[in-house]
């Protein structure tokens, strides 16, 4: 090769490895911004003690405002609309109750395993 081929080589070889190096940057930090918005918005979802009554155990789930906007105005949730909204709970829980104030704040209910006589 000639020193200008050879020279031109070489600076396409670092020029290209200086935008993967920019590209796996971006990447990683996208990435990464994907997972803690994901993280904090489910960190921000409160959710109640449960408490009972004869027949039923309940709770309550609180979202954040920006995942309250995705909740049905129409309908109860069923289980795969709830989980898809990021609420995590054990199976059997079952959206029974809109409380139209405060349509941000779900309420849940299961049976008792036993119920109370």
């Amino acid at each position: 090769f000639s020193r200008g081929k050879q020279r031109d080589r070489k600076h396409l070889a670092v020029v290209g490895r200086e935008l993967l190096d920019k590209f796996i940057v971006h990447f990683q930090i996208s990435w990464h911004f994907c997972e803690v918005s994901d993280i904090m918005s489910h960190k921000q979802i409160y959710y109640s003690d449960k408490y009972d009554d004869d027949k039923y155990e309940y709770r309550h789930v609180m979202l954040p405002k920006e995942i309250a906007k995705r909740v049905p105005k129409t309908h109860l949730m069923t289980e795969t609309e709830w989980r898809n909204l990021g609420v995590q709970q054990s199976q059997g829980w079952v959206h029974y109750m809109i409380h139209q104030p405060e349509p941000h704040i779900l309420l849940f209910r299961r049976p008792l395993p036993n119920p109370k006589s």
